[in-house]
């Protein structure tokens, strides 16, 4: 298998945005008890896969989870001491499965991509529509990057205040498994996501809303993305249990080669080591059609968006509308019997 190189857009902007925050730092010579560091996290995945409830879990928010609407924003807030300004993540979470992916574009900008990580959350129980959710995301993600790396950061307010950003790791992905599958068709999900995770150089971990004890392993981690706890350095690559994967902790090596009980590797006719994976994944999950791309409800006539002085109001300017279109016909009716 052909090696991955390490060097990658990621490793680049780090190492750059080190060296600014160590000469920054130097410049300012501000006491460190003085400043606030703003951080993005960006939840996407599939739709109805459980982003909403694991947010929710993650801010300690007792709400029942609504469907998302397009792209919603929220924000969290955590002091690291007495007396200390508090720092800030933006959250933010994307709706509809890929249907809305170029709305990308707004969450992940020049001014955040160096403090910006990425939550991948993938619904286990339908694995046949896994890997077409996840490279669409992944896709729009990382041209969205790139693009956002080769601008230059906003002059002004902006630019003085991202000195105060953290700098970050590549985006991480947060799968979700709690259905049973069989041993062979369980290890071959394990195996491609493990790879998928490493060859972005994200963290892999397993959670379910339904369990105590993987929420409060999730909630360790995104508070590392989020504040920038220590990372829990917990492994667990035992396919029989929840995966816990931190970012760096695993190798192709330790993974090995794709699952590929029943298929002739030499026969795919694979690219690279990615498309390689994922012609075989495909071989045991057939892709299914994406529904994501379905004509999307309009939220205006959705109940739990419900606002009763803006909907009378918008029944009553339907109505004119209506009224002026009968009139506008009526009016046309008659110049072509004048004429």
């Amino acid at each position: 298998m052909p090696k991955i190189s390490s060097d990658t857009l990621w490793d680049l902007a780090a190492a750059e945005v080190c060296s600014r925050e160590t000469g920054s730092a130097e410049e300012d010579g501000k006491d460190e008890r003085t400043l606030f560091i703003e951080r993005t996290v960006f939840f996407m995945g599939n739709k109805a896969g459980g982003k909403t409830s694991i947010l929710l879990r993650c801010l300690e928010r007792d709400e029942a989870p609504k469907p998302t609407l397009a792209l919603e924003y929220t924000f969290g807030r955590r002091a690291r001491g007495h007396n200390t300004p508090k720092d800030i993540v933006h959250l933010w979470e994307l709706g509809g499965g890929t249907s809305l992916s170029e709305l990308v574009q707004i969450p992940i900008t020049a001014n955040n991509v160096r403090a910006l990580s990425v939550v991948l959350v993938l619904d286990l129980s339908k694995p046949n529509s896994m890997w077409g959710t996840m490279e669409r995301l992944l896709q729009a993600t990382r041209a969205q990057v790139e693009k956002a790396c080769s601008q230059p950061h906003r002059t002004g307010e902006s630019q003085a205040s991202s000195k105060h950003q953290a700098p970050n790791n590549p985006p991480r992905v947060l799968p979700k498994d709690h259905p049973d599958f069989d041993s062979e068709k369980r290890k071959a999900i394990c195996k491609t996501l493990r790879f998928i995770a490493h060859y972005y150089g994200a963290s892999l971990i397993f959670t379910s809303s339904k369990s105590e004890s993987l929420m409060s392993k999730t909630k360790s981690f995104f508070t590392h993305l989020a504040f920038g706890a220590e990372r829990s350095k917990s492994v667990s690559c035992d396919t029989s249990k929840p995966l816990i994967v931190p970012v760096g902790m695993d190798s192709l090596g330790q993974i090995g080669s794709p699952p590929t009980p029943d298929v002739n590797i030499g026969s795919l006719h694979a690219r690279n080591p990615l498309d390689l994976w994922k012609k075989v994944f495909e071989q045991i999950f057939p892709p299914e059609s994406n529904s994501d791309h379905k004509e999307l409800k309009d939220p205006a006539r959705d109940p739990q968006y419900s606002e009763p002085q803006i909907d009378a109001m918008r029944i009553q300017k339907d109505q004119e509308l209506e009224q002026y279109k009968r009139n506008a016909s009526k009016s046309w009716k008659g110049l072509q019997l004048d004429s």
